[in-house]
């Protein structure tokens, strides 16, 4: 599987550390979002949108966004994925959501200069998070 992060962003730089540090069931291949191997192994994917969340490709092509990338992630993980398997259920779902949104929040509050890429998904019910 291949994991696109923003390597600017200091939140997805650690988080990409830490995963690679993590033994690993499934092979994580980490890529800088919308560099120039991102595109060359992905023409037809929307890069901005990479650079927005964090994506994850299938050995088959599946793409994952957001909360489903970071569930795929932890997954790949020998000692985390349990962990994966309850936050796909609809028990564990809010927590993982919650996390991704911690997440991008946190990566709006430290990001400097904040551009577009620091955008916070929006909820469930629309709107913007306080």
């Amino acid at each position: 599987m291949t994991v696109l992060y923003d390597a600017n962003c200091p939140l997805c730089a650690h988080v990409r550390e830490w995963l690679g540090r993590q033994p690993q069931l499934v092979p994580l291949d980490f890529v800088p979002a919308a560099s120039p191997e991102a595109r060359r192994r992905y023409p037809d994917l929307d890069h901005a949108a990479t650079l927005k969340e964090i994506t994850v490709i299938g050995d088959g092509g599946q793409v994952y966004r957001a909360t489903a990338a970071w569930i795929v992630c932890l997954w790949a993980l020998a000692e985390h994925r349990p962990r994966a398997h309850w936050l796909a259920t609809p028990a564990g779902a809010p927590f993982a959501r919650v996390s991704v949104l911690a997440a991008a929040k946190y990566r709006a509050l430290t990001a400097a200069p904040c551009d577009d890429a620091c955008e916070l998904p929006a909820p469930p019910g629309g709107g913007r998070p306080d």
